[in-house]
């Protein structure tokens, strides 16, 4: 097959990205469509461009890596788009050129992520090259390579970044040996160590029918959807492995130190969490946003930055995965102020534990989520991401019209009493990476190098 880009493409192309970029002003009509092969999916249709958005979820992500093959995951997904079938990675990207489709992939903790930008008039060729990199990803020994160094730098360059370090401690101190509680890019030994048999196995492992969610937006009809699903998917394993186990975290109060030369120490701090389908949710999230999340307004950034002057910057924020939720934050403070920095959020948190909210925070909070949520839906993509996060989340269609009444029903009692119950500071951990002064009673933990094994 030969491609060739014509310039009335390139302009058909460049006008698709502009529109989709503009906001969907009409409401957005979820219609839940089944494949003749039994694929599940939602859709929007928009027939105003010649364009459509395609999201695709595979459940497990990157905690399906085999044990000891830490890394296979995220690796096999960076060369999904390094050739196919008979195209190598350079006839790949000039396949996917001539198409003007957009292709690409992505993996963290809990799904792997396929999306797809296409041309009605040249879906069918788009969905088919998309199909060869699902189906017959090649694996050649020089992308192999090429991309396991690409992967090798980055890994070098975390391991001197204190920001990814306390992430990656706070992670081994909740989780353990949980999947959770490594890095999903591997480290240094397990990724060097990987062959194209763990690619291949990573691959049948994620890649399965029995785990995918599908979303679509823009010029594409419901019948039409469902063929495209099951031409696309009929040739993967039916399904995948196992999904890991579910883990509480392991946290406790206290202080754990990484001893790393840099004048400002990063701090993440956490506590066990709520799960996304709790019914308190909702009061949950509106307690973070005034505790945390809403930026300048929040209390910790009015007591740790405004008042004290002891931080750019503090936030909190929750954190729901599939198998462990837990309510964490952050903030970075010079060395000599980082333990007044850790004693304020720690007393913060108490108090609103203890106490609550104001009714005028509560107000303020609803206001800012109810009116800040219809900016979301900016554009075809955008509507196609967050669809397939909300089937990933088990919600239904109609979460859309929903989710801001539910914000305005939850209470004050509500939020006192879900503070009460799930702002724990006696299990509130934090993590240090830095050289702060005055930490009594802080745990030493030593990071490996370089994120050896």
């Amino acid at each position: 097959m030969t491609f060739a880009l014509t310039p009335l493409k390139h302009l058909l192309a460049a006008a698709v990205l502009c529109l989709s970029a503009l906001p969907l002003r009409a409401a957005v009509d979820i219609q839940t469509v089944t494949s003749p092969g039994g694929i599940d999916a939602w859709l929007v249709e928009d027939h105003s461009i010649p364009f459509v958005a395609l999201e695709l979820r595979f459940r497990g992500g990157a905690s399906l890596d085999a044990p000891g093959k830490r890394g296979a995951t995220y690796l096999m997904t960076a060369l999904l788009e390094e050739g196919a079938a008979d195209l190598d990675a350079q006839g790949f990207a000039a396949a996917r050129e001539s198409l003007a489709a957009r292709l690409s992939f992505d993996v963290g903790d809990d799904a792997l992520s396929v999306s797809a930008r296409m041309l009605t008039e040249t879906r069918d060729e788009a969905a088919d090259l998309l199909k060869l990199a699902l189906t017959q990803p090649r694996f050649d020994a020089d992308a192999v390579e090429r991309v396991r160094g690409q992967v090798l730098s980055g890994l070098q360059s975390d391991a001197q970044d204190p920001n990814v370090l306390a992430d990656r401690a706070f992670s081994r101190l909740a989780f353990g040996d949980h999947p959770y509680g490594t890095p999903y890019e591997g480290t240094l030994d397990s990724v060097a160590a990987l062959t194209r048999d763990d690619l291949v196995a990573a691959k049948d492992a994620v890649l399965a029918r029995d785990r995918v969610v599908a979303s679509a937006v823009g010029d594409i009809t419901a019948a039409e959807l469902g063929a495209l699903l099951d031409t696309l998917l009929a040739d993967l394993p039916a399904t995948g492995a196992p999904m890991p186990d579910d883990v509480v975290p392991d946290l406790t109060a206290g202080v754990t130190t990484v001893d790393f030369p840099t004048p400002q120490s990063v701090v993440v701090f956490g506590q066990p969490g709520m799960e996304r389908d709790d019914p308190d949710f909702f009061a949950a999230y509106i307690l973070n946003q005034i505790l945390g999340g809403g930026g300048f307004s929040s209390r910790l950034m009015t007591e740790v930055r405004e008042a004290r002057g002891l931080s750019y910057g503090v936030y909190s924020y929750l954190v729901p995965r599939d198998h462990a939720a837990t309510w964490q934050g952050s903030l970075a403070s010079s060395n000599a102020r980082a333990a007044e920095a850790i004693d304020v959020v720690r007393s913060e948190w108490a108090k609103v534990a203890a106490e609550g909210v104001t009714a005028e925070e509560l107000e303020a909070a609803k206001t800012y989520l109810t009116g800040s949520y219809p900016l979301r839906f900016d554009g075809n993509s955008r509507i196609a991401d967050i669809l397939v996060g909300m089937q990933l989340d088990d919600l239904p269609p109609d979460y859309v019209e929903t989710r801001n009444a539910k914000i305005e029903a939850v209470t004050l009692d509500d939020i006192r009493r879900v503070a009460g119950e799930w702002l724990m500071p006696g299990r509130l951990r934090f993590v240090v990476v830095g050289q702060p002064e005055a930490l009594d009673g802080a745990e030493a933990m030593v990071i490996p190098a370089a994120g050896e094994d």
